[in-house]
């Protein structure tokens, strides 16, 4: 009778799960990370020829190494995809926790690479940047103690969140990252506002955040010359923001040509955190243009899902999750072309990276598990049957 009434999806006995998986998912959502991989692989392979052949390694060191972060990325994605909220939330919550506590350490056993930021563990034949992978955790850890709060009787879950998210900001600042800290503040807010954040509080919070920013402007030298050189009215050509912008002016609408680009060979980080300009110099406007759409289209389609979804908690994860995806690759385009000050944050599924790529997939996987079609009816419908 409830799937009568509400149109749901009805449930198969016995079906296998490939084919549900495949019945259920958000093909669309799918296809554009896969056709970003895809983009991510053909950029590696023009940005990171000049990096390769510096470090003295072959011409595709970086591309192989790209392919094989990708494939572990893409199988993490779909692994996770397959499984139940129920089982998401655990095992996010139980990640959380490992990350939490290699952030933590980070101090005393990280490293920094010569760039200024103890960010990183050494393995010796890679890296992993704990605070990637501690970002789809959170915000699912935030979400269950959010929607614990909403119960009965149930425990302040928003005060819980809220001073963990204050933790990890304190934590991530002190790397120094401020990049990831705000895309953790702003992963946060956005899923208080979606359970019901009263509006002053979040005027509130904002102020706080201009107060603190003040601050650590004031006291921090590298919070400083980020900002300074983001205020600035002229770029000096030979720093990574003058190489990026001049590579952008070039590309124009169709690019100077497969392989012509020059921006590739003077900045250092043209294969992670500005790989759009590499983009915009050999392919143009088109294909920037293009993989805005790509994650547009994976956050909207995201949202739309998560409207017809009944319970809080995989609304608010699911939320979370979809905001910080399009938020970060916003935040690395926007740093590319001056609308934000340099924040050293990689493109999702774009960017070389291993710790990015496997983190982007688990979260997008999580993602594409929480929106998948489950049989229930549509809050929509509800609320109508309430106002008859």
């Amino acid at each position: 009778m409830t799937e009568m009434v509400f149109g749901a999806v009805p449930v198969r006995d016995g079906e296998p799960v490939l084919p549900k998986w495949w019945r259920t998912i958000d093909k669309w959502s799918l296809s554009c990370v896969l056709i970003l991989f895809s983009i991510g692989l053909l950029l590696a392979l023009a940005a990171s020829v000049p990096l390769a052949e510096k470090n003295g390694f072959p011409p595709f060191y970086y591309v192989t190494k790209q392919a094989i972060f990708g494939a572990a990325a893409l199988i993490a994605m779909i692994v996770t995809s397959m499984m139940s909220p129920l089982l998401v939330r655990r095992l996010a919550v139980l990640g959380f926790l490992v990350a939490f506590v290699a952030l933590a350490f980070l101090p005393f056993f990280g490293t920094d690479f010569g760039k200024g930021a103890m960010r990183w563990y050494s393995l010796g034949f890679a890296s992993v940047q704990p605070s990637e992978f501690l970002k789809p955790g959170f915000v699912v850890a935030a979400a269950w103690m959010m929607a614990a709060s909403q119960d009965i009787n149930g425990p302040p879950g928003k005060l819980w969140s809220f001073a963990l998210c204050v933790s990890i900001v304190l934590m991530l600042a002190l790397q120094p990252d401020f990049g990831q800290a705000c895309l953790v503040l702003f992963g946060w807010g956005v899923m208080y506002f979606v359970a019901g954040a009263p509006m002053l509080l979040l005027v509130c919070m904002a102020g706080a955040v201009v107060f603190f920013g003040t601050i650590a402007y004031s006291n921090s030298e590298h919070f400083a010359r980020r900002i300074d050189g983001f205020l600035s009215p002229d770029v000096d050509p030979r720093t990574q923001l003058g190489y990026a912008t001049n590579a952008i002016q070039e590309g124009g609408l169709f690019g100077v040509g497969v392989g012509e680009g020059q921006v590739k060979w003077s900045l250092p980080d043209a294969h992670t955190d500005f790989i759009i300009a590499v983009a915009a110099e050999e392919y143009g406007l088109i294909l920037v243009l293009f993989i805005i759409a790509l994650y547009t289209g994976i956050v909207v389609r995201s949202l739309m899902r998560l409207l017809r979804e009944r319970d809080p908690f995989i609304r608010l994860a699911g939320t979370g999750l979809a905001c910080m995806f399009g938020v970060q690759a916003m935040i690395n385009m926007g740093v590319a072309v001056r609308l934000l000050p340099a924040k050293g944050m990689t493109l999702p599924f774009v960017s070389y990276g291993g710790s990015s790529v496997i983190a982007s997939g688990i979260a997008v996987g999580m993602l594409l598990a929480f929106t998948r079609t489950r049989p229930q009816g549509e809050i929509a419908d509800l609320l109508g049957r309430g106002r008859r």
